[in-house]
């Protein structure tokens, strides 16, 4: 036998070894002949290929990807976006039937089918104007100042609307700052929060919530701040909290503020980057902030989607969620860049997140409204989108497009399952299948579902269920779902 014939029957046999250490003796359903695909790449926009089927597995691929329904992990909650001041305002410019036509696309369950969305409390740096829902110039311990009048004229009718398409819709809220008189530096932009305010502030958590209930938008879960660890230089609406400030008044003010008025929103900590998976665990080793608490929201722009599952292993009944990540419209790859979202949404999802929801539903073709220094652009975009009744033309991101192989596809109430490649990503020897990542799910319907992302050259990849196997051929830069009973 030759070297290289070796080495190909060392793979192959080890590849064959791995499979029944994964399958062992478990009893797979047979799935159906007939497996469903969309693709997006090149010129394809999650359009329907021809059906796949699945036949009996004879020589395992060494680099085949193992499916394994009965190992489930987390259950999906949803995917979405943030409905911003801005983008809320965006949409408000559009006719009536302009702005129907996309609140129908995104949030309809029989198109996009988003149902995660994030509001914003008062200002953050994607609004129109500086305000909270207490102004005022001297300290308003007592709330008699407090109004949410100014979210009234187009944000709490654009939720209102958006939860006609989907009745299901999941809100949760985030402040970038508390009042300004509620801070040392007296203002929303930048500063610290100080420990005298907790009282107010969290009685003023609770006067938002009960206001946007009784205006028929109920939030089902708010954090306590957004990006707890950044203060942007004074640039936009931000506030520090310490760690221990976070926890104190998550677990002896908020929480208990909510339960007191009847509510059952859930409280969410952290709401900032991967790196801070440290603080996460810190905060849920105190009892009583992992009594208060339902779970972490995390933000992806600083280190690896693995923290979220240090976390997850460290406190396995604590929930997940992905609550900030959208594209720059400044990027040439802005349209298309679906395999780049695909790959990082496979990621989040296999390390324990519930939901993923992006940075801003709307913006206009420069990125506003916007009051900070960033330069984000809306998973949709609106040119002309500060004009009332203008001439808008609505361009779809590349972010939008890798969301449609989830969304559209992935029910609330899915169980993740386990993929398992034989080689590991990244460290197999054929660079091509490092650039290969997938995610699988149950459907509470009991239909599978599996995201695959291929952000190299075209391969062909073996996916092996059971006793079955299926080849497909991935093109470069290439999204694709498979659904099959």
């Amino acid at each position: 036998m030759t070297q290289r014939s070796r080495r190909t029957f060392l793979k192959t046999a080890s590849a064959s070894a791995a499979v029944l250490s994964l399958t062992g003796s478990r009893l797979f359903a047979q799935p159906s002949s007939s497996v469903k695909i969309w693709s997006t790449y090149r010129d394809r926009r999650h359009i329907a290929a021809d059906p796949l089927a699945w036949k009996p597995a004879g020589q395992i691929n060494a680099q085949a990807v193992i499916l394994n329904p009965t190992a489930t992990r987390q259950e999906i909650l949803g995917f979405g976006t943030a409905m911003t001041d801005s983008s809320c305002y965006v949409l408000n410019q559009l006719s009536q039937p302009d702005r129907d036509a996309i609140l129908h696309d995104i949030f309809s369950p029989s198109e996009m089918a988003m149902n995660v969305c994030r509001t914003c409390i008062g200002a953050s740096d994607y609004a129109r104007t500086l305000y909270s829902f207490d102004e005022s110039d001297t300290p308003d311990p007592e709330l008699s100042k407090f109004s949410i009048d100014h979210d009234k004229e187009y944000y709490l009718p654009i939720l209102r609307e958006s939860r006609k398409h989907n009745p299901d819709l999941f809100l949760f809220s985030s402040p970038w700052s508390p009042p300004n008189w509620m801070k040392p530096n007296k203002s929303m932009l930048g500063g610290a929060m100080r420990k005298q305010s907790f009282d107010p502030y969290a009685r003023y958590f609770v006067k938002f919530l009960q206001g946007y209930k009784a205006e028929g938008v109920p939030i089902q879960a708010v954090t306590v701040q957004n990006e707890s660890d950044a203060e942007q230089e004074g640039r936009m609406p931000a506030c520090l909290w310490a760690q221990e400030q976070e926890m104190e008044f998550a677990a002896k003010f908020l929480a208990p503020e909510i339960k007191k008025a009847g509510l059952d929103t859930k409280v969410w900590i952290l709401d900032h980057n991967y790196s801070l998976w440290g603080r996460a665990i810190d905060e849920l080793s105190d009892p009583t902030v992992y009594e208060a608490v339902d779970g972490i929201a995390w933000h992806g722009y600083v280190g690896e989607a693995s923290a979220m599952g240090r976390v997850h292993d460290a406190f396995p009944h604590k929930n997940m969620y992905w609550t900030e990540g959208g594209p720059d419209y400044t990027q040439p790859d802005y349209l298309t860049d679906y395999t780049t979202w695909a790959e990082t949404f496979n990621s989040i999802l296999n390390n324990w997140a519930r939901s993923i929801t992006a940075w801003n539903l709307a913006l206009d073709e420069k990125g506003k409204p916007n009051i900070g220094p960033f330069s984000c652009g809306g998973t949709i975009t609106v040119e002309g989108g500060t004009e009332k009744n203008g001439s808008h033309k609505v361009t779809k991101s590349g972010q939008y497009w890798a969301f449609a192989h989830y969304s559209r596809h992935i029910k609330r109430g899915a169980k993740v399952f386990a993929t398992n490649g034989v080689a590991p990503s990244g460290t197999g020897t054929d660079a091509r299948s490092a650039a290969v990542t997938c995610s699988g799910y149950i459907n509470p319907d009991g239909k599978h579902v599996l995201v695959i992302a291929n952000k190299g050259s075209e391969q062909h990849t073996q996916l092996v269920l059971g006793s079955n196997a299926l080849d497909i051929t991935l093109p470069a830069e290439s999204v694709h779902t498979l659904e099959w009973s």
